[in-house]
């Protein structure tokens, strides 16, 4: 039976969970917060029958820790596919659990949603238990990657591809009268399928990588209109990771990682004695007119959202995110708002030390931090400035990517604010 006792080692990060008797698997579970939700096993067990069973018939828990949440819901269903835990009886009101399909054979494959595995023919990813969630997947995906979902072709462009989400429309592909035409285009059709098969498998680095790369040129290029679509792909491609829709943000309670925060800070910040208010900055930017900063704040180890700010950036000809990050940070410490006990930057050593210099210049002494990208690592804002690489499971680095991406998501809530402002006049 499974105790308290063996929870407390559990690490509270997102990532699948596994109660098993000996070798055998019971139960495959997913959580943003793998501690919490066993706990809630255990209390459950107290009133629910089901949990019971799987509590009392398990002897220890096992773990795997990922990236993200969308990683931990296709893994969980490939190993319940696979493995067939006993008490995964994950339909509901006698259904049969859900499946993306693949129609891999078909000269232009197609993608549905289906009950059964019905033959060998065609691709499946599942089970999964919601329709909600698996119709949200296809429908993000569906924004970033185009496809079709129309059963029968006919000699006219479907609905969807008029809105961008079937492009190229197989309709349109077989009515290509140029040769040229009808092989590029169905060339770029089956382009777009494996890299939806690639998602789904997880893969997802490639893609992301790819959709930054044509950011940049297209900026480099001034090609505004067509980086927004892109932009936008790559903000949907974050909500798809993190299952999570534009305005939701989960940290509920952090006080155990804060703490282990804190213990880590300390070895680089000796006066630091609390974590009660800690403020997180990023810039979002494409290059044209709506560059914007966002400031945002957890306060006693929660995420408070009325203590968030936005700047918009008011020098004209800044060239570059890391002067707009100075001039949010001049703008800030003239505020009368309560100090932080920590400032965390979405940036390496050049922006730290252009934010401490202007900290030495308004008498601030506030600790700061940075965070990196390639791998993820904390950069200290002391001399030599540090990176400290912590391990990808750490209560401390999840703490520090969950505040810049927050950052990331509400700065760039508001530059494309004002960006479809602009389109409107």
């Amino acid at each position: 039976m499974i105790t308290k006792n063996q929870v407390n080692f559990l690490p509270s990060t997102i990532g699948l969970y596994f109660f098993k008797k000996g070798q055998e698997i019971n139960y495959i579970g997913k959580s943003i917060n793998i501690k919490a939700r066993v706990i809630s096993h255990l209390e459950n067990a107290k009133i629910d029958n089901k949990e019971r069973l799987i509590v009392e018939n398990s002897d220890k828990i096992e773990t795997i820790i990922l990236e993200s949440e969308f990683k931990s819901l296709l893994l969980e269903a490939k190993l319940i596919r696979e493995l067939q835990p006993k008490y995964n009886s994950i339909w509901k009101d006698d259904k049969s659990p859900l499946y993306i399909k693949i129609t891999i054979k078909d000269e232009f494959p197609k993608i549905f949603i289906t009950r059964k595995p019905s033959d060998s023919q065609n691709l499946y990813f599942g089970p999964f238990s919601s329709v909600r969630m698996v119709e949200k997947i296809i429908n993000d995906i569906r924004k970033i990657i185009p496809f079709c979902t129309q059963k029968n072709l006919t000699k006219k462009a479907c609905f969807y591809s008029k809105i961008g989400l079937c492009n190229p429309c197989p309709n349109v592909i077989t009515n290509c009268r140029d040769k040229a035409c009808l092989v590029s285009t169905k060339k770029q059709y089956k382009k777009n399928i494996r890299q939806v098969i690639s998602i789904l498998n997880g893969n997802v680095k490639t893609i992301i990588g790819s959709l930054n790369r044509q950011l940049k040129i297209l900026i480099k290029n001034e090609d505004y209109e067509k980086a927004i679509i892109t932009r936008n792909k790559i903000f949907r491609f974050d909500r798809l990771l993190h299952l999570k829709d534009d305005s939701s943000f989960n940290i509920n309670n952090f006080g155990d990682s804060l703490e282990e925060m804190l213990l880590e800070l300390k070895k680089y910040f000796p006066k630091l004695q609390k974590l009660d208010r800690i403020e997180t900055y990023d810039i979002s930017n494409l290059g044209l007119k709506q560059a914007v900063g966002s400031m945002i704040v957890m306060k006693n180890s929660q995420i408070d959202k009325k203590e968030y700010r936005k700047f918009k950036i008011k020098t004209a000809g800044l060239k570059s995110d890391f002067d707009r990050l100075k001039e949010v940070m001049v703008r800030r410490l003239k505020q009368d708002w309560p100090t932080p006990d920590l400032i965390i930057i979405d940036g390496g050593r050049p922006q730290l030390k252009a934010i401490l210099q202007i900290f030495n210049n308004n008498q601030v002494n506030i600790p700061l931090i940075g965070i990196a990208k390639n791998p993820d690592r904390v950069i200290m804002g002391i001399e030599g400035y540090p990176n400290i690489f912590l391990k990808n499971d750490s209560k401390v680095l999840n703490v520090i990517r969950l505040l810049r991406d927050e950052s990331h998501r509400f700065a760039n809530k508001y530059h494309l604010f004002l960006r479809s402002k602009d389109f409107l006049i």
